[in-house]
């Protein structure tokens, strides 16, 4: 009987990174495509004005927003509808509403556009005040920005 002797290997140290290459580069291109989507919000130009920011460490105000057309939106805490949805004053006033029965602590801050109708502001505001909100903070953007 013949034997006959298998060569044997020896194995392979190197890793072979050309799937990991692949992988990073569709992930880079997922992130890319989309990081611009993930912005939320209205448009708006914001007055500029010299003002405190707030704390870090403080929970996030709800923000009401009045665009350069008028129309009101709100960004809710608890995500209550789409925030890019404009509202009118019954329903901004409901989810107001709500916010308060939530959290009677939770703060408001009034995103105005710099273009819009000072009444336009002043209405929002006293529908705030109707409601039982007891400040409402004003959103600047900073001068030396």
């Amino acid at each position: 009987m013949m034997t006959t002797m298998r060569k044997r290997r020896k194995p392979v140290s190197e890793i072979n990174v050309v799937p990991y290459i692949d992988v990073m580069l569709v992930l880079l291109i997922i992130f890319m495509v989309t990081a611009p989507l993930i912005t939320q919000g209205v448009k708006v130009d914001l007055p500029n004005a010299n003002a405190e920011p707030l704390s870090e460490d403080s929970k996030p105000p709800v923000i009401v927003t009045v665009d350069r057309d008028g129309q009101f939106y709100i960004n809710s805490l608890n995500n209550i509808g789409n925030p890019n949805d404009a509202l009118d004053l019954e329903t901004l006033a409901a989810r107001v509403q709500a916010e308060m029965i939530r959290d009677p602590q939770t703060r408001f801050m009034v995103n105005g556009d710099g273009g819009v109708s000072y009444n336009q502001v002043v209405r929002l505001m006293v529908l705030l005040q109707q409601v039982g909100v007891e400040s409402v903070g004003l959103m600047t953007e900073d001068t030396e920005s």
